[in-house]
């Protein structure tokens, strides 16, 4: 009899046992499932993110940063306000910001979505009066600043020139101060040279923002549909990001005037930004040796058409791209049929790549001669020729080469 009991509660204990690896097993799988950004992770994938800087309620700056984890690089666009848009839960054009709901942010997520073309996980948005609160717990961010700032308005504005590190006040003026007379695209160049700052910052200090009664501060400045587990990861992530050399492109337009305001309209009907947020992501994954990956290309352009203008517009294309476009001008004829590319770069994927943009295939390399003594070449008395120059032909329709 004591010998079925004993053999019975072996088996009742080791029942037990397995329910309790069993659960562990389903919790645990259950955990690691509903986590996106193990799954983003593990999935080998580009980990979207939206930046929200708000005030009064309303997108002041609005940023989408793509960030690749195999590679820790990464590429942000900035979203202006008034980009003009059909917006479906209002059922109106209207600036992309009005359907902006600080309590309901996926509405917003969801319009920039359609707009870039991508799959946006997680977002990360903090009111301007919070964000002096977080820039004091992280003890401060670095800012280069070109030229001493010094302006008396209702308050005074002034910042020192060189690397100057902000405090809370500091940081809130720097972001939201303009100038009546300032052009626009300055203001958002402070704001993106200030939230790439505070990115650093915040991935340097993730350590100290991991501490319990730290992090319950912090979060109470934010608002994201990241759990805290999954906010400190993936700030480990950023923490890797050399952001010296992440640029930061402005998703631009056609300016329109609509209902007594002026939209800007994306281009091509939105497919051109499209393409650039495709090929940017291209260049995230590419697995590039060296420096390469980081090398911006130049680009000469010449217009060998009768169509006026037509290279300055073709520059501003290829500049959302992130080319380096140093000289524009016309070409030895104005009765090219066929666009033309000139490679001197070397490398003749990204030859490809370029032309890939425009779809032009009527490539011609013409790489420069290398370094070699014997031959007698001085090259610093060689002119600097573009990596690539770009012979706009009558095939060209100001976004594609038709009839390759």
């Amino acid at each position: 009899m004591r010998k079925k009991n004993k053999a019975d509660a072996s088996v009742l204990l080791l029942i037990f046992i397995g329910l309790i690896l069993f659960g562990g097993g389903i919790y645990a799988f259950f955990t690691l499932k509903s986590d996106p950004l193990e799954e983003l992770l593990t999935g080998d994938r580009v980990i979207n993110t939206l930046f929200v800087i708000e005030r009064q309620g309303k997108p002041l700056s609005t940023y989408v940063l793509m960030y690749y984890p195999n590679t820790n690089r990464a590429s942000v666009f900035d979203i202006p306000g008034a980009m003009g848009l059909i917006l479906q839960k209002v059922n109106r054009v209207d600036r992309i910001d009005s359907v902006y709901d600080p309590r309901r942010i996926s509405d917003y997520e969801q319009e920039i979505e359609k707009l870039l073309g991508v799959d946006i996980s997680f977002f990360y948005a903090v009111s301007i009066e919070n964000l002096g609160k977080i820039v004091d717990l992280i003890e401060g961010v670095e800012i280069f600043i070109p030229s001493r700032v010094d302006i008396f308005q209702d308050e005074p504005i002034l910042f020192p020139s060189g690397l100057t590190r902000l405090d809370g006040d500091k940081a809130r003026v720097y972001a939201t101060y303009e100038l009546p007379e300032e052009n626009g695209e300055l203001a958002n160049f402070r704001r993106q040279r200030f939230f790439l700052g505070l990115l650093k910052r915040l991935g340097e200090q993730n350590e100290t923002l991991k501490n319990p009664q730290v992090a319950q501060i912090y979060q109470s400045f934010i608002k994201t549909n990241m759990r805290e587990r999954s906010r400190v990861r993936l700030f480990d992530e950023f923490a890797r990001i050399d952001t010296d050399r992440v640029s930061i492109q402005s998703v631009g337009g056609n300016p329109r005037e609509v209902s007594g305001q002026t939209l800007i309209f994306p281009f091509w009907n939105g497919s051109l930004v499209k393409d650039i947020v495709r090929q940017s992501l291209a260049g995230l994954v590419r697995p590039v040796e060296g420096s390469l990956s980081e090398r911006v290309f130049t680009v000469e352009i010449l217009n060998g058409t009768t169509v006026i203008g037509l290279a300055g517009r073709t520059s501003e294309l290829l500049q959302g791209f992130g080319y380096d476009i140093i000289s524009i001008g016309n070409a030895d004829s104005s009765d090219y049929e066929r666009t033309l590319i000139i490679d001197r770069s070397g490398f003749q994927d990204m030859a490809r790549d370029f032309g890939g943009i425009i779809h032009c295939t009527n490539i011609r390399s013409d790489a420069l001669a290398p370094e070699n003594p014997e031959l007698g070449l001085d090259l610093q008395n060689l002119e600097y020729k573009a990596d690539f120059t770009l012979i706009i032909g009558r095939d060209f329709n100001e976004r594609y080469v038709t009839g390759n």
